[in-house]
């Protein structure tokens, strides 16, 4: 496993580099420019029928704190199906490295670590798909700001992700009216409520309207009260776990 976070980090940062210059050619379904955060191939990635870009967003310019995403185009009919913020957990679980490379997304990493390879499941074939590492310190996140890491919490995640997606629009201001989604796992399960939340509250009183549709959460953690509750009664019924004394003579 640690050898493939590590190719998997080796992955990722080539995005940052591999992006198309003005004097390169591809393939484009649409006939505005190249855009500076396009990624044009990653090491051992299969072709493709559809556009990736990764880059940053800075989220305060005074303390110096960006947050790093990875955008996958839908398969087919970007401009019409929705768009989805993915967040993993953790608290601490990059976006990147479990939800885009061993979940979800469209390139997985192969067992060895050191190619990529299709997954047939992706999401992409039904929406387009935004994996985003979240809070700052989390993968490629990161803030010029020490203290920053100091007051790290669910409210402070929720108000960057929110800043990210003011400035990720304008970089991709063609999807700003299209449906969009929130999803995760495991803390997600406090990191995505929050932060519809958040943009629930803001879309009448901010120069940004997000037409948010919906959000969904799998294994979540919500509160830790209820959620151990489920578990025991949910063990308990499927006789995972029983009484001993029931069962003696």
């Amino acid at each position: 496993m640690a050898l493939l976070r590590v190719h998997v980090s080796i992955f990722v940062a080539a995005c940052a580099f591999l992006v198309c210059p003005a004097s390169c050619t591809t393939t484009r379904r649409h006939a505005e420019p190249l855009h500076q955060d396009l990624v044009t191939q990653l090491p051992g990635q299969p072709g493709v029928g559809f556009r990736h870009y990764a880059g940053y967003a800075t989220v305060d310019e005074k303390n110096g704190r960006a947050l790093f995403y990875w955008f996958f185009e839908a398969t087919s009919g970007s401009d019409e199906k929705p768009l989805v913020l993915w967040l993993n957990g953790g608290p601490g679980c990059s976006s990147v490295g479990y939800g885009a490379t061993q979940e979800i997304g469209p390139f997985l990493v192969d067992g060895e670590g050191y190619a990529l390879k299709f997954n047939p499941y992706s999401w992409n074939k039904e929406a387009n798909l935004l994996f985003l590492e979240s809070p700052v310190g989390v993968g490629f996140s990161y803030s010029n700001t020490s203290s920053d890491y100091d007051i790290l919490g669910d409210s402070f995640a929720a108000n960057d992700a929110y800043s990210f997606l003011h400035e990720w629009y304008k970089k991709f201001p063609s999807y700003r009216n299209q449906s969009f989604y929130i999803a995760g796992e495991s803390y997600a399960g406090k990191y995505v409520p929050e932060l519809a939340e958040l943009i629930y509250d803001k879309n009448n009183d901010s120069s940004l309207f997000i037409d948010l549709k919906g959000f969904l959460l799998g294994n979540p953690e919500t509160s830790d009260a209820e959620d151990w509750q489920g578990f025991v009664d949910y063990t308990w019924s499927h006789a995972i776990i029983f009484n001993l004394q029931d069962h003696q003579g």
